[in-house]
């Protein structure tokens, strides 16, 4: 299951110089948002005391935890966020196309969920620490692993979570869709799970800053994390992002991973504005 970077074929958006004020507005929005993450670390880190030995790999209050630190944080930094649609109740998984370390804040935001992410985000500074503590599901981009990631959606979605995964295996510049990898589709159809587990497609779409490169929010290939922060923070002014939550997809209904998976990808193109 390895999933090669995408780079695509234009150059990286040209990035802004930052003024005075918009390094003002770094330290402002920086500091704010610093500290309703640590805030949300320690609050997270109490519940978790109490919560893990009665509930285990359920997080029932926990989960709400990130959803609120994720919502605040996206208004501090000034990107309008709006959604339509119904997210799924209860446990199951949630599909979406990917553009950016933004995903994080903007897909968690109404609905709480288990991220599930390449191993490699464990170990980079910041992110890995933040995902750790909000319960994401590392897995290894490797074939020969294919079966321990299967049954660690299997457990990991037997215990009732909410599990969000991007099946195309890597980050664009938010203005495309790219086809859908089918190997973590396989975990539904586990004997256990195939009955009763639904699997919500959502489309996330970036609209950038009036004036400003359509690609402005994606973050992509080799672009740098912090340089990329930096521009999200300096910005005098945001767009907004639209998170459509579409009609879940029962995996019964489906006869095999790779046809489940193409109905996904159909949905979430269909409500992608750049592939309309």
């Amino acid at each position: 299951m390895t999933s090669p970077t995408w780079t695509g074929e234009a150059d990286y958006p040209t990035a802004q110089k930052i003024s005075l004020f918009g390094w003002l507005r770094v330290a402002l929005r920086g500091s704010l948002i610093a500290a309703v993450l640590v805030l949300g670390i320690v609050t997270l880190t109490l519940i978790r005391l109490i919560e893990k030995p009665i509930f285990g790999l359920r997080r029932p209050v926990g989960g709400y935890v990130p959803a609120l630190v994720c919502r605040i944080s996206l208004f501090l930094m000034g990107i309008r966020f709006h959604t339509s649609g119904t997210p799924m109740r209860g446990g199951g998984a949630a599909v979406a196309n990917h553009s950016s370390w933004l995903d994080i804040f903007t897909l968690n935001a109404k609905n709480p969920v288990f991220f599930v992410s390449k191993s490699e985000v464990a170990r980079w500074p910041g992110i890995g620490f933040l995902a750790k503590i909000a319960g994401t599901v590392f897995i290894a981009r490797d074939r020969k692993e294919a079966q321990a990631q299967k049954d660690l959606f299997e457990n990991n979605l037997a215990a009732g979570q909410k599990l969000l995964f991007f099946p195309e295996g890597t980050s664009t510049d938010s203005l495309r869709v790219l086809p859908f990898k089918p190997t973590l589709f396989a975990a539904f159809f586990a004997e256990s799970l195939r009955e009763s587990i639904q699997v919500q497609p959502v489309t996330v779409n970036y609209h950038a800053p009036e004036g400003a490169d359509p690609r402005f929010y994606g973050w992509w290939g080799d672009m740098e994390f912090g340089a990329h922060l930096l521009q999200m923070l300096a910005a005098r002014s945001h767009g907004r992002v639209e998170v459509i939550y579409h009609p879940p997809l029962s995996v019964r209904d489906f006869q095999n991973r790779k046809a489940l998976a193409a109905a996904a990808e159909s949905q979430v193109r269909a409500g992608h504005f750049r592939t309309q």
